[in-house]
């Protein structure tokens, strides 16, 4: 079990149930993980990807079809030159690609498997498919995540975040326990959701209200939060920490949040469909790639690894998807490697990330809320490559469309139904057609742009 000295104000379950102890005995095992050198992590991840790539070549069609995969299979085991020699799977290409990247064979005990869209950090919309045993490790790192800052999980959390398809009520929702992954194995306070599509003033009211030790929300978000805070002198007294996912992350939200609430920001790294990809170090704020559960490469334009100090494109291959493989899979991120960090885990490290940043909406009425875009209501239309929303003023916005294609009069009605469904506003929608959409100077990629 874990030491119960490790988490403060815990009501431990008496007897843990199979769900958690197969919860745990994961956990235990990236406990131990955690601290071997950096070669033996190595190692162990050529392994697992010796495994993946002989499955994906055996039951996927997409992989099955090109010889350079079956070549590299043909070839084990793996080096880490020799994985390098891999294509690079890019958006555009898992796009196209379909259902051909899906599994014919995925084993049972694997299943149930679990369908995700998203628009990623480049507005590329993508389809993946993910099993239990993706899910198992998604647990086992909130669990990893929890207790590597501490927390005091018989506490009140609040998650201001984007809502899950069935919504969230107007004045949010209360939940026994914190999740999951945690409530399998403790018995925590309560948790409080809000929806982050609700004007930034009503978010602020139903916090103070809540008074909540952790907060968790989007970066963009929270500076909103933060200096709606600042201007009506309002409080949080009890806040210790917050917590941030989902986009990009500057020092000066850092900043933002030590100014306003007195508090430290804990941020994580992670893609819908790869699932976690670093967590900040709790000793230093810099990430650990969680290589237990992904392979995470920073190239250079050459394709070669970046050294530390130096920013590249991220390559990641979650190493237990069986259902829909991605190798080498090149996520749109741009991110700066680290060296060995002062804390003593052989986990790699990533000093910043630079995927996408969202600006918020500004409605007609004043009220400032985060953007929904509803990708997954519009994933189907193959004319859209990429999109990029741009708020000309309180009453329009421009869609910037990267596809094969332009789309048809029914396609455009389509999507300008989804936006004025999501956005909270009818909108006047108009279309432009683009070769590319460029990142901003800090390499970032702004999926919404507000010039209001």
């Amino acid at each position: 079990m874990i030491p119960r000295s490790a988490v403060s104000g815990i009501r431990w379950p008496a007897v843990p149930s199979e769900a958690a102890a197969r919860l745990l005995s994961v956990y235990h095992q990236l406990s131990a993980s955690q601290w071997l050198p950096r070669a033996a992590l190595d190692r162990l991840q050529l392994s697992a990807l010796d495994r993946l790539l002989e499955h994906a070549v055996g039951t996927v069609p997409y992989y099955r079809e090109r010889a350079a995969y079956a070549d590299a299979a043909a070839a084990a085991p793996l080096t880490s030159e020799s994985w390098r020699r891999l294509p690079v799977l890019t958006r555009a290409e898992v796009q196209e690609a379909g259902d051909s990247l899906r599994s014919q064979g995925i084993p049972s005990d694997h299943l149930p498997l679990n369908e995700t869209v998203t628009s990623g950090s480049t507005g590329r919309p993508v389809r993946a498919t993910t099993t239990a045993v993706t899910h198992l490790f998604w647990m086992a790192l909130t669990l990893r995540e929890q207790l590597w800052h501490g927390r005091d999980l018989s506490a009140t959390l609040a998650a201001i975040r984007t809502p899950p398809a069935g919504g969230i009520p107007a004045g949010g929702v209360r939940l026994a326990g914190w999740g999951p992954a945690v409530d399998l194995v403790y018995q925590t306070g309560p948790c409080a959701l809000f929806s982050v599509q609700q004007d930034v003033a009503r978010q602020a009211e139903w916090l103070a209200a809540l008074d909540p030790e952790y907060l968790l929300t989007l970066p963009s978000n929270l500076v909103a939060l933060a200096r709606h805070f600042q201007a009506t002198g309002a409080r949080l007294p009890k806040l210790r920490q917050v917590c941030s996912y989902g986009e990009a992350l500057s020092g000066r939200v850092r900043e933002l949040c030590r100014q306003v609430w007195g508090v430290e920001l804990v941020d994580m790294y992670s893609s819908q469909e790869v699932g976690y990809l670093a967590l900040q170090c709790p000793a230093v704020e810099q990430y650990h790639v969680q290589a237990e559960t992904v392979r995470v490469e920073v190239l250079d334009e050459a394709g070669e690894p970046c050294a530390p100090g130096d920013i590249g494109r991220v390559v990641v291959t979650p190493l237990h998807n069986l259902a829909m493989p991605f190798l080498r899979y090149e996520l749109g991120d741009y991110a700066e490697v680290g060296g060995a960090c002062p804390c003593g885990r052989g986990l790699p490290v990533l000093t910043r990330i630079m995927g996408r940043q969202r600006n918020m909406l500004t409605l007609p009425t004043g009220e400032q809320v985060w953007p929904l875009f509803g990708a997954r209501e519009w994933a189907h239309i193959d004319a859209v490559r990429q999109l990029q929303l741009v708020q000309r003023d309180l009453e329009s916005i421009e869609a910037r469309v990267v596809g094969p294609r332009p789309l048809t009069p029914d396609e455009e009605s389509q999507i300008t139904a989804v936006l004025h469904q999501r956005l909270c506003h009818p909108f006047k929608v108009s279309f432009t057609y683009l070769d590319r959409i460029d990142r901003d100077r800090g390499l970032k990629f702004e999926d919404f742009v507000s010039l209001v």
